[in-house]
């Protein structure tokens, strides 16, 4: 086996001196004809040689220049290394080997460029609306300029495009621009904006290097339309608060600075906030207060004035500047001072009669109490607030009326029909009387009113009254009777005070046309029944009492609705009979005598109870005698009998 390795190695080598003295001296470069490198890069060239073992290698340039390039020979290569690449590169290469006698010779050329970095979008400022901007778009260090072309686009609309033909007088690297001017509106904002370039760094074969740069588009709005809203006012006192607020419009949302303008016109700078709110004033934070809405675009400004007054001194008193109240009520009046921190207060009355309340006071507020109130406080108050060397004094008057209860109904007596009666209508505790008025009415019709100006410079509590007589009839019955007070209080209200009482009205009827008679008749025989019977018309709840009269005392008869009824009435049953009839409201009376006559002696007289006993005889005797004719009968046909039962036995 090893012995057939050695032998195949052999042929081997013997093959490959074959091959190389068969091959002729060639001398090959790479790459073949040219390279295109952008400046600043790393360039390699390589050379090589076939058909010579040790080969000797020179570079140069095809005009003989300084080769700015680093050579590095191994073998059957040489390189040369160009790093990094600049213009001095820009040449034919040439890559001469030499073999012996033999001499062989290559050329490379290298092309340079430059395009080092993506286009730069510049605007000549902020894009705001209406106003016109320039865009610059800036390719930076570029070589060679005359095979650049750029376009500007936007939203895909070319805008500009620009192509860079003049000559190169010299090799350098070159910031070519493209300037487009145009207005932008707020439509523009989002939209793409974009700088488009491409260099030909081949004209033989058509390549090309291309670089773009997008930017979006923002379109701004500077700040306009500032405003300010100041509450509660400009004019302010000393201690007061004041809020002033800011707003400017623009695009960006424009910041707000708030600032004080001083003395040289400088501006003190306040607040960055759309409020400001100053408190506890002082005079000297009076002046102009400026607010200015800032963007990128720019700023708008509104200067407003605040004027602090010294703070006035006042004095109020409520409730006021009067007040009205019930006597055994109770009244507060409250004195209350602003624009001082420490008032002292004194109550008076306007002609200095003793208060007839108590007072208390604290901080800025003072209280008089009048409870509960009489009639000795129906005065004008004054309260005096002192502050410092300043004083001040406020009035409130204090009216008083008294109208406790409901007006009181009173009559003179039962109302009766036909009979004259007073009625009464009183208001009690009444003050002040002239302005007390009363009516009286009966259903809707008014009876009788009254004012009482008459007791005007009274000052007590009094019961008045108003009084009518009137005769009531049955139509009355049912009406209502109204007593109506009206207390106007103080001129200055609407609607008086009012009260009123109510009672229905009901109108009794005294008996009359008493009607007393005696049936069949008032002369009757002894032995007759007679009906004594006693009515009264249209009057009810009346009492019918009948009596018969005696000079040993009357006699109170049992009736029955006003009937009393005698059966067979006796000779001592003549004589006077008497019917009462009576109500609440009266009473009547009314008689009649009644004769009773004697039975008279004859033979042809028949009482009743003879006629009675002879009536009942003749139907007593037919009766027994069929009562013995329907027994015999019965007797014939076997009905039982003990008389011949006993024969039967014998």
């Amino acid at each position: 086996m090893p012995g057939k390795m050695v032998v195949i190695l052999g042929a081997l080598n013997v093959l490959w001196m074959v091959f190389v003295v068969s091959q002729a001296f060639k001398i090959e470069i790479f790459p073949k004809s040219k390279i295109i490198a952008q400046i600043g890069a790393s360039v390699s060239l390589t050379c090589s040689t076939v058909g010579c073992e040790s080969p000797s290698f020179s570079w140069r340039t095809q005009i003989d220049s300084p080769l700015s390039a680093k050579v590095r020979s191994e073998g059957n290569t040489s390189t040369l290394t160009m790093d990094p690449v600049g213009f001095e590169n820009e040449h034919s290469y040439l890559c001469t080997a030499t073999c012996g006698s033999g001499k062989q010779e290559k050329e490379i050329k290298v092309q340079i460029y430059s395009f080092p970095k993506d286009p730069e979008i510049y605007l000549s400022g902020p894009l705001e609306v209406g106003k016109l901007v320039t865009v610059t778009c800036l390719v930076p260090d570029v070589y060679p300029f005359d095979r650049l072309e750029m376009d500007l686009l936007k939203d895909n609309q070319n805008l500009k495009s620009q192509y860079f033909l003049e000559p190169t007088e010299k090799k350098s690297l070159e910031t070519k621009s493209l300037e487009v001017t145009f207005t932008p509106t707020n439509e523009d904002t989002g939209k793409d904006l974009v700088c488009r370039a491409k260099l030909l760094v081949d004209e033989i074969d058509v390549e090309y290097e291309k670089r773009e740069t997008t930017e979006k588009l923002q379109v701004y709005i500077a700040p306009r339309d500032t405003v300010i809203f100041v509450n509660p006012s400009t004019r302010l006192q000393e201690g007061d608060s004041v809020t002033m607020t800011c707003s400017s419009e623009g695009l960006p949302a424009p910041q707000i600075l708030w600032s004080k303008k001083l003395d040289n016109s400088n501006l003190q700078l306040l607040s960055e906030n759309a409020t400001l709110t100053l408190i506890a004033m002082r005079m000297e934070d009076s002046g102009i207060y400026v607010c200015e809405g800032v963007n990128i675009i720019g700023r708008n400004r509104k200067e407003m004035e605040l004027i602090v007054q010294e703070k006035s001194f006042t004095v109020e008193i409520s409730p006021g500047p009067q007040v009205v109240a019930q006597v055994g009520d109770s009244v507060m009046l409250t004195c209350s001072a602003t624009g001082c921190e420490s008032p002292s207060f004194s109550w008076r009355t306007q002609i200095d009669s003793p208060l007839n309340g108590k007072v208390s006071s604290e901080g800025t507020t003072s209280t008089l109490t009048l409870s509960p109130v009489s009639l000795e406080n129906e005065h004008s108050y004054l309260c005096t607030a002192t502050c410092g060397h300043k004083k001040l004094e406020k009035g409130i008057k204090v009216d008083l009326y008294s109208f406790p209860r409901d007006p009181e109904i009173e009559t003179s007596g039962v109302l009766v029909d036909g009979n004259p009666v007073t009625i009464s209508c009183k208001v009690p505790h009444v003050y002040p009387l002239d302005r007390l008025e009363i009516e009286l009415l009966k259903g809707e019709s008014v009876m009788k009113s009254k004012h009482f100006f008459e007791d005007e410079h009274k000052k007590s509590l009094e019961t008045k009254s108003l009084e009518i007589t009137f005769v009531p009839t049955t139509e009355d019955t049912g009406k209502v009777l109204v007593c109506q007070a009206k207390l106007n209080i103080d001129e200055m209200e609407f609607e008086p005070k009012q009260r009123q009482s109510t009672q229905t009205i009901y109108v009794n009827v005294a008996p009359k046309d008493i009607k007393l008679t005696a049936f069949p008749s008032e002369s009757v025989k002894e032995g007759e029944t007679v009906i004594i019977s006693c009515t009264c018309r249209n009057v009810p709840k009346t009492w019918i009492i009948l009596k018969k009269k005696a000079e040993t005392g009357d006699t109170v008869l049992k009736s029955t609705d006003g009937a009393y009824t005698i059966h067979k009435v006796q000779l001592e049953d003549a004589g006077v009979y008497e019917c009462e009839s009576k109500n609440d409201v009266g009473l009547q009376l009314r008689s009649i005598k009644l004769d009773v006559k004697g039975r008279e002696s004859n033979k042809d007289y028949f009482s009743p109870e003879l006629l009675m006993l002879y009536c009942a005889s003749s139907l007593i005797i037919p009766a027994i005698g069929m009562i013995i004719y329907f027994a015999r009968k019965a007797n014939m046909k076997g009905s039982y009998s003990l008389v011949e039962a006993q024969k039967s036995k014998v």
